[in-house]
């Protein structure tokens, strides 16, 4: 591996510049979502959406100004012009990223140690790939999680599968059943006016919604720690390979179980400080910062850029916790953030580049090997081994789920009773 030679200077430009726009770079590392999550929504003004979309949101209101469905020419015309001209302005504004981000990656006061853009050869990717990869020197892990709905009971299974390339390492599941009513006791009317309360707090069937919170915490919380126990507890290869990042949301916030968040702060500490030798490759990042870094970069090479503190700093700091449980996500901030680096790469320019997560003394082993995996697939750039995990679990966990939960209802002489519409309109 060796560094890229830095861009060419910004001598034209005042060095008050270079600093904003180190500014804009740092401050733009902060997933989205996670900010929508902690702050209200600002007000969307008119300029605001005719700057976007090219024009008023009077006119897009206007049906009238709306193509008729079975006249699609005039449709297909205009979106292959904005594709056209979105992809030319995109390449064009790589330049000015090579240019005069680059070099500010490296350099900014916020930089970690090791920051910069680097580039893989051939040779380096063939060798990680033989040493390591084909050896089984990387295990990695992926979960699903399968719902079924209905007005007795929810169930959610949980499949974790661990693989490698000298095979399938193990596969895990749980089932919750979730029912408001469990028990008949001596009040018949305390026990439905329980009842009534408890189905209102629960979003509707089907529905994601926050104030659901077990839901959630079944759904989200409890496959990111089971996924993350997996891979350091189960896996015995010296490298792990995981879906997401390492330190999830919903493990920084207990999704409401603060018995969850302390195992999961835990666990994500061990892997972290102790292990060390991982990295975590997600399939929808929100960091669009990265992304642009990411899509002027050249095949096979790769950027770190800075820590997980400006992702995780305002969940701790900004979240709901409170007492010894703030405290203890503190403390897991200040030990364990900074230890994260997030980083991008790249394999060719046929496909996106991908944000990684690894530890800081191994963050160029860790992309070395997410690109010598993803290259062997070259139509994605997306490491293989996550998706082999994910196939394995999806066909062992949740092909059939479905089937065998309707079997169980026929059995019970109740087929069609519970069943939402969606379930039975095809």
């Amino acid at each position: 591996m060796s560094a890229l030679e830095p861009g060419a200077p910004m001598e034209s430009k005042p060095s008050e510049d270079a600093a904003s726009l180190a500014r804009k770079l740092t401050d733009g590392l902060a997933e989205p979502e996670l900010r929508e999550a902690l702050t209200p929504s600002p007000e969307i003004g008119s300029a605001d959406f005719e700057a976007q979309f090219g024009e008023s949101i009077d006119r897009t209101l206007d049906l009238d100004t709306w193509s008729h469905g079975e006249d699609l020419s005039g449709v297909f015309e205009r979106l292959n012009q904005e594709v056209s001209e979105a992809v030319m302005q995109e390449d064009e504004f790589r330049k000015s990223v090579r240019e005069l981000v680059f070099p500010i990656i490296e350099s900014r006061a916020k930089a970690p140690e090791g920051a910069g853009v680097y580039r893989a050869s051939i040779t380096d990717i063939r060798s990680v790939q033989e040493n390591v990869l084909f050896n089984g020197g990387v295990e990695a892990c992926d979960g699903t999680i399968s719902m079924h709905e209905t007005l007795p009971l929810t169930i959610a299974q949980i499949g974790v599968c661990l693989v490698s390339y000298a095979g399938e390492q193990g596969s895990w599941v749980q089932r919750l059943y979730r029912r408001d009513l469990r028990a008949r006791g001596k009040d018949p009317v305390a026990e439905t006016i329980a009842l009534l309360e408890r189905r209102e707090a629960r979003s509707g069937l089907g529905q994601r919604e926050q104030r659901d919170d077990l839901k959630e915490l079944a759904r989200r919380g409890i496959m990111s720690f089971s996924e993350r126990a997996v891979l350091l507890d189960k896996a015995t290869a010296p490298w792990r390979m995981g879906h997401g990042h390492p330190a999830p949301y919903e493990l920084l916030t207990g999704s409401g179980s603060m018995e969850l968040l302390h195992r999961g702060l835990d666990l994500v500490s061990r892997l972290v400080l102790d292990h060390r030798k991982f990295v975590y490759v997600p399939s929808a990042p929100g960091e669009r910062v990265l992304l642009t870094i990411g899509n002027a970069l050249r095949p096979l090479e790769f950027a770190v850029v800075a820590t997980a503190e400006d992702r995780i700093h305002p969940i701790i700091y900004e979240g709901h916790l409170r007492g010894k449980h703030r405290e203890r996500a503190i403390e897991f901030y200040q030990q364990v953030a900074p230890k994260i680096l997030v980083g991008v790469y790249r394999t060719s320019l046929a496909v996106p580049a991908q944000v990684f997560y690894a530890h800081s003394e191994h963050v160029q082993e860790a992309a070395m090997i997410a690109m010598a995996d993803s290259v062997l697939q070259a139509h994605r750039g997306f490491p293989i081994l996550i998706d082999i995990a994910d196939t394995v679990c999806r066909s062992s966990f949740a092909t059939d789920f479905n089937a065998t939960v309707q079997s169980a209802y026929a059995s019970s002489g109740s087929p069609l009773k519970y069943l939402a519409e969606r379930d039975t309109r095809r």
